[in-house]
């Protein structure tokens, strides 16, 4: 079964900084795109900042300049720092990545979300 696990979400201050990662496991043949998406309370969710297999990225206006996506292939695993972390930054935020796996046809598949609360 291929799954894609979070981790690094907690509670901090405005300002402060979180490192996210999500890795996937499974037995997969490749992986696509990878990218990052968050929800807000009463609010849809938004995507957050995306990276493709050669390592371009795209990052949404209200993160640009804070927030950096990266990834390791060989690791099969994509990252998000959070820096100059606000309120508005609440949500739960989500791994999202587009993989191959072994014997099937490619598909998205998304994480279970990890918790990002920045208090002011």
């Amino acid at each position: 079964q291929v799954q894609l696990v979070e981790s690094g979400g907690g509670s901090v201050q405005a300002g402060g900084s979180l490192r996210l990662s999500c890795a996937a496991s499974g037995v997969i043949f490749s992986i696509n795109d990878m990218g990052w998406y968050r929800q807000a309370p009463g609010k849809q969710r938004e995507l957050v900042a995306t990276i493709t297999r050669a390592s371009r990225t795209n990052y949404a206006d209200s993160v640009e300049g804070r927030f950096t996506i990266s990834r390791d292939n060989a690791k099969n695993t994509v990252y998000l720092q959070l820096n100059s972390l606000n309120p508005e930054d609440t949500a739960v935020y989500y791994c999202n990545a587009n993989i191959w796996p072994s014997g099937s046809r490619p598909k998205d598949y998304w994480g279970q979300g990890t918790q990002v609360t920045v208090s002011s």
